[in-house]
Formats: C-alpha cells, sequence, structure tokens
C-alpha cells in the first residue's frame, strides 16, 4: 500500500510505521503507537489520548470491517497522523454520534465519537477498496 497523503498537505509522509493488524495484535499495537509517538515528542497526556482514540478507531475496524486493517503513522506538517485503513463496507462521518452515546446505547459509533473528542482531527475516506480514518494530533514546537 502506497503512503497515505498528509491530512495537513497533499504529498505523501514517509510512514514510521505500517503495520497490518488483527484482534490479538492490538495490546502490540497500541505499545508501538505510544513508543513511535513519545520518540515523535508527543508529550503525555497527549500521547495517553492518541493511543486510547487509534486503539478505538482500530477496535472498530476489527469489529465491523472484516476482523483487522492496516496502521500507518506518519510526521507531517508539525502533526502526527494515524492512518487505519480497513476493506470493510464503508461508512461516513454521520456515523459518529453528535452527543455522548449513552451506557445502556447500543448504537453504534461510540469509538468514533471517543476518537473525535481526543484527537485534533478526524477524517473518514471510503473507496470501493475499503474505509480510511485518518487521526491527527499537533506535536509541540
Amino acid at each position: 500500500m502506497p503512503a497515505p497523503a498528509s491530512a495537513s498537505g497533499d504529498q505523501p509522509a514517509a510512514p514510521l510505521l505500517e503495520c497490518p493488524f488483527t484482534q490479538g495484535d492490538l495490546p502490540r499495537l497500541r505499545m508501538l503507537v505510544d513508543q513511535y509517538a513519545h520518540r515523535e515528542g508527543l508529550p503525555e497526556p497527549r500521547r495517553g489520548e492518541f493511543v486510547v482514540a487509534v486503539d478505538a478507531v482500530a477496535t472498530n475496524a476489527i469489529e465491523h470491517a472484516g476482523g483487522g486493517g492496516t496502521l500507518t503513522l506518519q510526521r507531517a506538517d508539525g502533526h502526527l497522523e494515524c492512518h487505519i485503513h480497513d476493506s470493510g463496507p464503508g461508512f461516513t462521518a454521520d456515523a459518529i454520534p453528535p452527543l455522548a452515546p449513552g451506557i445502556d446505547d447500543h448504537t453504534a459509533g461510540h469509538g468514533l465519537w471517543i476518537a473525535t473528542l481526543i484527537t485534533d482531527h478526524l477524517t473518514i475516506s471510503a473507496d470501493t477498496n475499503g474505509t480510511t480514518v485518518a487521526l491527527t494530533m499537533r506535536l509541540p514546537h
């Protein structure tokens, strides 16, 4: 898979990490994202929040899009970006609830709602090859 285009520009950024994943890979994926985010200078508590957001979106890919996907982490234009691509049927930003989902509410979108709150920017793109969710966090200067 080619490097995804940066969410903050049109030029593809060189990937720091490109990693296919399934359910059993989630603990390792969280650890890797934390390590790379630390290396790129994302401080706590933002680093922990980024890991939570990535985990939520990766879990959605596992649960709703065929059991897994590919995570690509990159640094571009002062941001740390994570692109999670899956081969599922796709969805749009309408899947993200506008308000906090209820505790007993079993509708979709909980992970995306959390990721939207935590990250600086979240985009969703879908085509015939699947869906990509891009999560972005600003890095300190």
